[in-house]
């Protein structure tokens, strides 16, 4: 029986010995009634007489209290999702039936009864040997669970607990269900609180986000559903509104102003609030709609969007709005009432610093004609004009508003940065006016004790917040003598410390997909060195100081530690190995540096730019932070911003690369992740294009690292080539790493040779067949630690080869093609020319090779021959046809 259905009966038993109680007091009560009524009519002597005694009436016995009748659990036949709920049944029984049971080995036998099966076959062994579990009914179901209840009950749990999302559920709903899984795991109120909160609606947390937050869950679910409550309330309420009174379409759009930036209220079903008439209550709402009178007013026979006191003597093709308390309020009645932000409007060249007054009586954005022209402002008419009313619904004396500003750009604080159009008023008392339709698109939070904003609003995070700083860094004449002159008007995009931001979120944020029902792992915390203690802690102290990371309290982990660098230096990495197992893939190509190579036909100038911090320029998606948590001997910390070592992030990387240079890509600039390559056929023209990509770097928030920059060459390192016009070599300092290479005595270091030299591979001729005796070393069977002299003179033949490797030609399409094929009995080889002009003589523009598989290795040789024409033909068709 489930315990839920146990409970009423309970209660029945309950309510019927209360019912048995009453009567027995109510049977009391009636007695002492008839006694006092004999003994008024007794009558009254002086004489003391003996006073028989009292007769006793007795009062039935009140029958002992009986259990309640609870229905016995179902047999339980080993089902692990049974388990709890059956052992929860049992411990009923025990507890409202305690008469049924005399000893603890009862109990643990009337358990065994509801038992068959394998469950029933485990008790009954023990019960015959008399095992001490018999005679303990906690320790019997203590054990009982561990053998039958479902295991990783918690895992399933906290993994459950960590995707929950409200959806479409209220607020009560989805705490239910949170309190339900809560139950069944063992976190801390932090990460309860930062989970719970996650979940939440995107409208729910907008609401939230301007309201401190409480300090305990139990207040944060109360918060959360009494929010809810309301938005539901208030949306029912808009939607009763609107079926009996129709929004009416606005009247006037101003043409300057576009739509998706309002200037000022349009829509007559909302009268923009004025300081000086109070907003009707609902009652009075109520009243005025029943009665058939004006809302606005308050007169009959008219409606408020006609209502004659609102629109005066308004013309049809003019719109009205109301202004602020400011233009006709006496300054120094009001001045200690107005709330002032500094603001600077940003012209092409100057920054003008303003005082701008925050005005919800305004129904829009408002500046000072007599200001405008000071400052050089750009006006432009208005078609048709726009009547004004003060607070008292009288005319301003400019009767009409007939000019507007352009877009400008308007800063206020630090980070904020928007485009907004202004309407021109005479208003000297206020420059800049700041109204209503401003208020509600960024929401901000103010502090009224300090006179200043604390807080902008989702919007403005996305939308209007700037993560470099607005002026110009100056940059030190000794750090910038490798810049060329002709780009110093970009020094600002190689500053250090201008890289030190957090950037925006972009739609390019990483995301953290996980697979359905999978928590992700905690790591293990590595020991560290004294030096790596010292650098970790330098390590965390920065990036938190950038806002970079943050405390966290995710119940996930990754492991952090330190790897040698190359000059001694100490790197940080962390173990995501686990998080990348159950991350859902991003497939976004990486370019083919084949491909990449293939665009520079012709070029004759290079620069090369690299990136300064690389995937720290890219946000974590907002409320996928906690999956990048990481452990540390100091404290747990969360990414804000894509580290080394998620899975997606070079796809994520490539994709906000290749979107920024889109129109430019193999015409001007090849990129691969972090490194840029600009390319042209003469000087004029290469730095042009210079300096288009400096400046769509500097407009996307992106600074490159000067020390690692070329400028202006005919011969540049990139990738790890040499490339020049007449086409693209090994770069000397790898061939130089491969003349010092030892012989590998491990798999590992096996691996590590072939990986590097096959990124080189095209470049050797038969390269396949060559480096077939080294790869047998470490296949099954294989002994990497024994060479034989197949494989040694393998190795050293492949040294030989990189060592006098030639340079390869850029393909030009306007020439024939030459191909050169080749099959022994391990594979197959090719070689792809051009003929030029200049010496008459072919030259290498790639080499390609293929190991037959085992199939293939026993064909004739005549067809091994033809596979090597069809394998060469496939690899160059992009060139051929």
């Amino acid at each position: 029986m489930d315990p839920e259905e146990a409970v009423p009966d309970v209660g029945r038993a309950l309510r019927g010995l209360a019912s048995r109680m009453e009567a027995y007091e109510s049977q009391q009560v009636r007695i002492g009634q008839v006694l006092d009524s004999i003994l008024s009519r007794l009558p009254v002597t002086p004489a003391v007489a003996e006073i028989p005694p009292a007769v006793v009436v007795p009062l039935p016995a009140m029958p002992p209290a009986r259990e309640p009748r609870i229905p016995p659990p179902p047999r339980y036949s080993g089902n692990p999702q049974a388990c709890r709920g059956f052992v929860t049944q049992c411990q009923i029984q025990f507890e409202f039936q305690p008469s049924q049971f005399s000893c603890e080995r009862a109990k643990v036998g009337y358990v065994m009864s509801r038992l068959e099966g394998k469950p029933l076959e485990w008790a009954t062994s023990l019960w015959e040997s008399q095992s001490p579990l018999t005679f303990d009914v906690k320790e019997f179901l203590l054990m009982f669970r561990t053998i039958f209840d479902a295991p990783g009950r918690v895992a399933t749990a906290s993994s459950r607990l960590l995707q929950i999302r409200q959806g479409s559920l209220g607020a009560s709903e989805y705490a239910i269900d949170f309190r339900t899984l809560m139950a069944e795991t063992s976190w801390n109120e932090e990460a309860y609180k930062a989970v719970f909160y996650q979940g939440l609606s995107s409208r729910l947390k907008d609401d939230l986000v301007s309201r401190d937050l409480p300090d305990s869950l139990e207040d944060l679910i109360a918060l959360a559903i009494k929010v809810d409550t309301r938005l539901k309330e208030h949306q029912a309420d808009k939607e009763r509104s609107k079926k009996s009174h129709p929004v009416l379409a606005p009247r006037f759009q101003n043409p300057m102003i576009p739509p998706s930036s309002p200037q000022f209220t349009s829509s007559p079903s909302e009268e923009p609030m004025q300081l000086g008439r109070a907003r009707l209550s609902a009652q009075e709402k109520l009243r005025r709609r029943l009665s058939g009178l004006c809302l606005y007013c308050g007169g009959q026979s008219h409606l408020a969007v006609s209502c004659p006191v609102k629109l005066g003597n308004t013309p049809a093709s003019s719109k009205t709005i109301v202004s602020f308390a400011g233009s006709i309020v006496p300054k120094s009645a009001e001045q200690s009432h107005q709330f002032h932000v500094p603001v600077q409007i940003r012209l092409p060249s100057q920054a003008i610093p303003v005082s701008a007054f925050l005005d919800s009586g305004a129904a829009g954005n408002f500046m000072d004609l007599a200001f405008a022209k000071k400052v050089g402002i750009s006006l432009f008419p208005v078609t048709p004009p726009i009547r004004v009313l003060a607070i008292d619904d009288r005319p301003l004396s400019t009767d009409t508003i007939t000019l507007t500003t352009g877009e400008l750009s308007v800063q206020i604080g630090a980070l904020h940065l928007e485009k907004m159009s202004f309407l021109i008023i005479p208003c000297p008392s206020s420059p800049v006016v700041l109204g209503l339709p401003w208020l509600r698109l960024h929401n901000p939070s103010i502090d009224w004790s300090s006179g200043q904003i604390s807080r902008w609003s989702q919007y403005c995070q996305r939308h209007c917040f700037i993560f470099q700083p607005l002026q110009r860094v100056t940059v030190s004449s000794t750090s910038l003598s490798a810049l060329p002159s002709v780009y110093r008007d970009f020094s600002d995009v190689f500053c250090k410390k201008s890289a030190e931001f957090l950037p925006p979120h972009r739609r390019y944020d990483c995301p953290i997909d996980l697979l359905p029902g999978i928590m992700p792992p905690r790591g293990r915390t590595y020991p560290l060195s004294p030096a790596e203690t010292a650098a970790m802690k330098e390590y965390i102290s920065e990036n938190l100081q950038r806002g970079f990371i943050r405390p966290s309290t995710s119940p996930a982990g990754a492991g952090f530690f330190f790897v040698e660098k190359k000059d001694g230096g100490l790197r940080p990495c962390i173990d995501y190995r686990g998080l990348n197992k159950i991350t859902v893939k991003n497939r976004y190509p990486l370019p083919l540096i084949s491909e990449l190579f293939d665009q520079l036909k012709g070029a004759k100038i290079f620069s090369k730019l690299d990136l300064r911090g690389a995937y720290n320029l890219i946000r974590i998606r907002e409320g996928d932070e906690w999956k990048t948590a990481f452990n540390t001997r100091d404290g747990h910390y969360e990414y804000l911003v894509m580290p080394f070592g998620l899975c997606n992030a070079p796809a994520v990387f490539q994709e906000f690369v290749n979107d920024i240079f889109r129109d430019l890509l193999g015409k001007s600039v090849v990129v691969y992740l972090d490194d840029i390559l600009i390319f042209s056929q003469d000087l004029e023209t290469h730095r042009s294009q210079v300096k288009e990509a400096l400046s769509r770097l500097r407009e996307n928030s992106l600074f490159a690292k000067l020390e690692k920059c070329t400028f202006e060459v005919p011969k540049i390192s990139f990738l790890g080539y040499i490339i020049s016009s007449r086409g693209f070599e090994m770069d000397p300092a790898k061939v130089s790493a491969i003349q010092k290479w030892p012989l590998p005595q491990s798999t590992k270091a096996i691996q590590r040779f072939i990986g590097f030299a096959n990124y080189y591979r095209q470049f050797i001729k038969g390269f396949s067949s060559r480096i077939a005796p080294i790869l047998s070393l470490i296949r099954k069977g294989g002994r990497p630690n024994c060479w034989p002299p197949v494989a040694l003179e393998a190795f050293q033949s492949l040294k030989d080869a990189f060592i006098s490797a030639s340079v390869l030609r850029h393909p030009e399409p306007h020439l024939p093609f030459f191909i050169e094929v080749d099959a022994s009995d391990v594979g197959a080889g090719a070689i792809l020319s051009q003929r030029h002009s200049a010496d008459g003589k072919l030259h290498p523009c790639a080499y390609f090779s293929k190991k037959f598989s085992s199939a293939e290795q026993n064909y004739e040789i005549g067809n091994r021959e033809l596979l090597a024409v069809k394998l060469a033909l496939e690899e160059w068709r992009h060139l051929l046809e």
